[in-house]
């Protein structure tokens, strides 16, 4: 990379964080005119009082403008824009009028076609050096892979600033992927668009959050993920480029699989509502939403790091982060446990206590 191209991703990254940064208070305001506003009806919603909704389009408002600005548009990236426009409408109505399931479907799904139809695919994929093409299948599996990524963010989206900072992670390491793997430089500019947008959102959606970003947002986050990542990460010359993706997304990923395996054991639904993704039994277990959060992200840029790691052919170091990853979840996971075990013990002891003490005297 020479010194024009890296000044180039960082005015751009700045560009997109001042855009989204400023534009912010303004989408907060139209919000509450036009009615967009999560109130907290069910045991799922970790907020105690009416949030505006919505802000995701001040995050689409600067990824649009950093598109126009600093990205030569082929047909590839006029698509992305589109499918966008598309999911962004999309997400704004069912922030307000709160679309049947299927319709968001449909939606996703026709935004992910047109993706397709200007050329982005995932044609085939790297195994351990052999090249897998998937011939008449690129279609069906593009538009598998965009639409699952789409609703794996939109699932994650349950603590102030959890899918933002996750999706702005995932974008430096798609950011750092295409810069050492010297991949199509173009794609390094839309990660860093994105990123940028991202970070200038999270000042207004870090616990205590003034303002969500409603569906509009975390599936436009999601569906600019997918596809950039079938430009950047799929394209990879890397050993298992298969795996380098599923490695940056890999904590909405595990996550949204072991809600929907969970739901089918228990014969609900696959997309039923519950409240026992990993970020909600961080707080059960005694978490405030930053240190939840703050564990959240730690794990993303671990598993992010392993991905660059793997990316550039070193594996031993990529295997050490990913165990330290485990590690360090693990730990965290039996503390938090313990620490929620000995409450609840502590909690039942002094209802005893209360019990006995209120009984009435022979």
């Amino acid at each position: 990379m020479d010194v024009r191209s890296g000044i180039l991703i960082v005015i751009a990254l700045l560009f997109t964080f001042f855009v989204t940064y400023t534009t912010t208070p303004l989408v907060r305001k139209l919000a509450f005119r036009v009615g967009a506003i999560d109130v907290p009806k069910d045991e799922r919603r970790m907020h105690s009082k009416p949030i505006p909704t919505m802000g995701g389009l001040a995050i689409f408002v600067a990824f649009a403008f950093g598109m126009l600005a600093f990205v030569d548009l082929s047909p590839s990236f006029v698509g992305l824009l589109i499918g966008a426009l598309m999911i962004i409408i999309l997400g704004i109505l069912d922030d307000i009028y709160d679309l049947k399931p299927y319709i968001k479907l449909l939606g996703q799904v026709c935004a992910a076609l047109v993706v397709c139809f200007s050329g982005v695919l995932i044609t085939r994929v790297t195994l351990f050096d052999q090249i897998i093409y998937f011939g008449n299948w690129a279609i069906p599996i593009t538009v598998l892979w965009i639409v699952a990524i789409t609703n794996t963010i939109n699932l994650i989206d349950g603590l102030d600033g959890l899918a933002c900072g996750i999706v702005a992670i995932s974008s430096f390491a798609l950011l750092a992927v295409s810069l050492l793997s010297a991949g199509n430089p173009t794609v390094t500019i839309v990660a860093a668009v994105l990123a940028g947008a991202c970070l200038g959102f999270l000042p207004y959606n870090l616990n205590p959050a003034k303002i969500f970003m409603g569906d509009a947002g975390s599936m436009f986050l999601g569906f600019v993920l997918a596809v950039i990542s079938i430009q950047g990460f799929f394209k990879v010359n890397a050993v298992v480029s298969f795996g380098i993706p599923f490695l940056v997304l890999g904590l909405p990923i595990a996550d949204t699989a072991f809600a929907i395996l969970r739901r089918l054991l228990k014969g609900q639904h696959p997309f039923h509502a519950d409240r026992k993704h990993l970020h909600h039994r961080l707080v059960d277990m005694g978490l405030n939403q930053k240190q939840s959060v703050s564990l959240l992200y730690a794990i993303s840029a671990l598993l992010a790091i392993s991905a660059v790691l793997f990316a550039e052919r070193e594996f031993t170091g990529a295997i050490l982060v990913l165990v330290l990853s485990f590690v360090v979840g693990s730990i965290n996971w039996m503390v938090l446990k313990r620490e929620h075990q000995h409450a609840l013990e502590e909690e039942k002891k002094k209802e005893q206590e209360e019990e006995e003490k209120n009984a009435p005297q022979p």
